[in-house]
């Protein structure tokens, strides 16, 4: 994706919009678990976010704000926190992600734990989720050659 020129139309207008991309998705998320939305369409408005920078901007400057190692943590950190939320029901004599166990362990009464167990729940999809996009773009974008493809732009840019 080595461009030419820069449009600074197009860059300008996704600088002032991406931030608000990623504001709503937080949004979507925040009150996911009690309207419509929630962690899978907050992820995708994430991910979209992202995916609109590598559009207006390049593949580098995406890379430099979100590296591979940092998209894969957030991969495992995702799961972890969705597995994790429903392991600490098991353990706590439920069944897997049965949240009003929770409230064994946390200050309230099972109503809010279940509450509060959503809300882990849908963080941990919505992070995985915006990660798995993101990954699955890019590795279109490049063909599954992330690290060659950023390297030869960076020779383009040497080059000139």
């Amino acid at each position: 994706m080595i461009r030419e020129h820069e449009d600074i139309v197009i860059q300008t207008v996704c600088r002032f919009f991406i931030p608000f991309m990623q504001a709503y998705g937080l949004y979507v998320l925040a009150h996911g678990h009690g309207s419509p939305g929630g962690g899978f369409q907050g992820g995708c408005i994430l991910a979209a976010s992202f995916i609109l920078m590598t559009i207006s901007y390049d593949l580098k400057e995406v890379k430099r704000r979100f590296s591979e190692k940092l998209n894969v943590l957030f991969c495992s950190l995702g799961v972890f926190i969705y597995a994790g939320t429903g392991l600490v029901c098991l353990l706590l004599g439920g069944n897997f992600l049965n949240y009003g166990k929770l409230s064994k362990i946390l200050p309230t009464d099972p109503v809010m734990a279940r509450y509060y167990g959503m809300a882990a729940i849908e963080t941990g999809v919505q992070i995985t989720v915006m990660a798995i996009m993101v990954s699955i773009f890019l590795n279109l974008v490049t063909a599954g050659k992330h690290e060659e493809t950023v390297e030869e732009e960076d020779a383009g840019d040497n080059s000139k």
